[in-house]
């Protein structure tokens, strides 16, 4: 399955947040899933080329093997808003844990490298 976008619009800050929605909660349900499955090749397959370059591989291993939360995400997905600014668009989400009582919030980042939508950043706090 191909979640990478391909489309005409080149600034995706125009789009409207149901277009995002469409292209957002498919990449974070597979981000929730790769992280819970301690996937770290699946869990960055769709990051621009910068922010897997940028990643740390040796920190995020341990961040997936000792992190209780970011193994044991709930798959639910809670859209709270989009923030636009330049080229990007940054989409949350309220997340909960299967484990851990409580809510974080979930930030993605999206936005073109070269014709493909892709991810520029990703986080829970």
């Amino acid at each position: 399955m191909s979640i990478i976008v391909s489309t005409n619009t080149r600034n995706i800050t125009e789009k409207t947040d149901d277009e995002i929605l469409v292209i957002a909660n498919p990449l974070w349900s597979h981000l929730l899933h790769s992280s819970n499955t301690g996937q770290y090749g699946e869990f960055v397959k769709h990051f621009s080329e910068n922010l897997v370059r940028g990643l740390n591989e040796i920190e995020v291993g341990k961040q997936f093997a000792n992190s209780e939360l970011t193994r044991n995400l709930s798959e639910s997905i809670e859209f709270i808003g989009t923030i636009r600014r330049g080229a990007h668009i940054t989409v949350l989400y309220r997340q909960r844990s299967t484990k851990k009582e409580g809510e974080w919030l979930g930030r993605l980042v999206l936005g073109y490298e070269e014709e493909d939508i892709k991810i520029f950043g990703a986080s829970i706090f």
